[in-house]
């Protein structure tokens, strides 16, 4: 069964993105931290650290402290998911701002 998108639809378009040239961006990269003194170890796709670090330079923050704020601040970061949180504010950081 094969499956035929319109190359001048979005879905099409993002498809053609994602071709083994991009397969860094789908990667997951593990990356530490120190909040509040705790370490910790974040595992993100490289596509979502990107994102994270272009909203530290927006911010002029280091890339801990945006971690660190947004697991002050998110609710669903405090429930022990702060990497669930971080690839939804990157989603509405896109959305907003890219």
């Amino acid at each position: 069964m094969s499956i035929y998108l319109d190359a001048n639809s979005a879905l099409g378009h993002i498809f053609d993105a994602c071709t083994t040239d991009q397969i860094k961006e789908f990667v997951p990269e593990k990356r530490g931290f120190r909040i509040h003194g705790h370490s910790t170890t974040l595992r993100l796709e490289s596509a979502f650290w990107s994102v994270l670090e272009e909203m530290a330079r927006d911010e002029e923050l280091s890339l801990g402290e945006l971690v660190e704020k947004i697991h002050d601040t998110c609710l669903v970061a405090n429930d022990k998911n702060l990497a669930s949180c971080l690839r939804v504010i990157c989603l509405k950081y896109l959305n907003v701002y890219g």
